[in-house]
């Protein structure tokens, strides 16, 4: 399978020739393992330019990302990121600052359109020139803010709704993006390329999206923060749909602090997506809010999934007892089955794919000739050698064959997973147990890649199920390493408790060092594995 670029990073860009090339230790010590408050610290300081940091990330994706361990996290280069750069170096020399985000670059996953020189793609070659010369809000939201657009990210090609055997954070466009931590095992998807390239400082912060899992388990695999917001509080306009239900857009980053700070500044009413309505009432500094005292008296639920391996059981041990040592009065909590609850779901994604898709698409520049959904299907044939090669597009299918959302088909389904994933699930649990909100491991560790039977990534249980569903925030934070592999716990809460979830994962953070960078394994070694297991 051959693997192409949607834009040849760097050289093809002109950047190796109209800017000098920075040495690797000057670039290392700006920006590797250095957060976005530090940043922009130093940026108020006038300790550091906007240009410098834009330059020490491109130097890091050239070695990393195209060289070296190849990640392929990063899917294309904003050929005006130093432009921009530029612009807000200046506009500061001025005593001009924008908002809290003057001069950091973010990357932004490409299924969410930016009005810069590069398609919105979703990893397809079917909208490869899909440049559509629109912001989505949030990305106009955070170039307000002062942010620089660095480039976009790789995902699963249409964030895993092709096939359901598809190979996470794989696309026709990128390739396979790499685990960081060990390079053959996944990066968890859709947006895995934003989860591998934070983790790899090949930027500080950057947005992910999430139907269901996609911010959550990329950021638990990949050993960084993901939220995944309460529906409603983030605009989905001029994003590649999945659901109308529970499609949203979420910050990532190494921290906490770091992703309240972006999480601060893409809230926000959009009259063009009618689920944001009171939106702007919560719009606020959700980093200042920050404290190290947060869990201090509260009932924090506990979710044991029933089919955890040893070494996640331990790391969670670990992390109840910092929850508890943070001042965390914790309830053991029993699961409630939700049976069917997945299978509807999944059929409740085509329904709503198939109507978004084709009102997306016919929205899109002329130059893209796949106009609906039947047109992707007859494209993807076309074009099986790059697109079919290692799965198909079942659901693609599957999802042209139904009816229109005003089936009653549609609306049972709707009825019934919502009824599982709040009345039955999660507010069952956290009302029945009187709890402020739930923890348990995120997902399993990352498992091996494998090109043969397919490796979605999800592994054998994962906590974004109900969340998604009910449309409830859901927090990712590292809790360590099991064999070198990276393991997150979950923050689930109630509507619009987004800003308590990141109050008590920095109080949890704040409690000792629970991340390590990554250092690109070929695989978990041998000896790793026969040696006696320490948490």
């Amino acid at each position: 399978m051959r693997f192409c670029r949607v834009v040849p990073l760097l050289v093809a860009l002109g950047f190796a020739a109209s800017s000098p090339a920075m040495a690797k230790e000057d670039a290392d010590a700006l920006v590797e393992e250095v957060s976005a408050a530090r940043l922009l610290d130093r940026l108020g300081a006038g300790e550091v330019t906007s240009e410098a940091i834009v330059r020490a990330y491109l130097d890091r994706i050239a070695r990393i990302d195209r060289a070296g361990p190849e990640l392929h996290s990063v899917l294309s280069i904003n050929p005006d990121a130093l432009t921009q750069a530029r612009t807000l170096d200046a506009e500061r020399r001025a005593g001009k600052i924008r908002g809290p985000l003057h001069g950091l670059p973010i990357l932004v996953k490409d299924n969410i359109e930016t009005k810069d020189k590069l398609p919105t793609t979703a990893g397809s070659l079917a909208l490869r020139d899909n440049i559509t010369g629109r912001d989505a809000p949030a990305i106009a939201r955070l170039r307000a803010a002062g942010a620089v657009i660095l480039g976009k990210t790789n995902l699963s090609e249409w964030a895993n709704e092709r096939d359901y055997n598809f190979i996470s954070s794989w696309s026709g466009l990128g390739g396979l993006t790499k685990n960081p931590y060990v390079l053959n095992r996944s990066a968890c998807g859709s947006s895995g390329g934003a989860g591998a390239s934070l983790a790899a400082s090949l930027a500080a912060v950057g947005i992910g999206t999430e139907t269901d899992g996609s911010v959550t388990c990329p950021a638990s695999m990949n050993g960084i923060v993901g939220l995944k917001p309460t529906i409603g509080l983030v605009s989905r306009t001029h994003v590649i749909p999945i659901t109308r239900t529970q499609d949203t857009l979420g910050p990532m980053g190494r921290s906490v602090r770091d992703v309240a700070l972006l999480f601060s500044a893409i809230i926000g009413s959009d009259p063009e997506d009618p689920v944001t309505k009171d939106a702007d009432q919560y719009r606020r500094d959700y980093a200042a809010a920050l404290s190290v005292d947060a869990l201090r008296g509260v009932r924090i639920g506990v979710i044991r999934p029933g089919n955890m391996t040893r070494m996640v059981a331990e790391r969670f041990d670990v992390a109840l007892k910092r929850l508890q040592a943070a001042g965390a009065d914790l309830v053991e909590v029993e699961m409630p089955k939700a049976e069917g609850m997945r299978e509807a779901e999944l059929k409740l994604f085509e329904y709503e794919f198939k109507t978004g898709i084709n009102a997306y698409l016919a929205t899109t520049p002329a130059p893209v000739r796949t106009r609906t959904l039947s047109d992707l299907i007859a494209f993807n044939k076309a074009h099986a050698e790059r697109e079919l090669g290692l799965f198909g597009q079942g659901v693609f299918e599957s999802a042209e064959k139904l009816d229109s959302l005003e089936s009653p088909a549609y609306f049972a389904l709707r009825a019934k997973i919502l009824a599982l994933a709040r009345d039955a699930g999660l507010d069952a649990m956290l009302r029945g147990y009187r709890v402020a909100a739930l923890v348990a491991p995120s997902f399993p560790p990352p498992g091996i890649i494998d090109p043969v039977g397919g490796a979605n990534g999800f592994g054998s249980y994962g906590t974004s199920n109900m969340p998604a569903i009910a449309g409830y925030p859901h927090l990712s934070v590292p809790m360590g390493l099991a064999r070198g592999l990276p393991v997150g716990l979950s923050f689930i809460g109630p509507l619009f408790s987004d800003g308590d979830l990141l109050r008590y994962g920095f109080a949890f953070e704040a409690t000792g060092p629970m991340r390590e960078p990554p250092h690109y394994l070929s695989t978990v070694p041998v000896a790793d594995l026969l040696r006696p297991y320490r948490p």
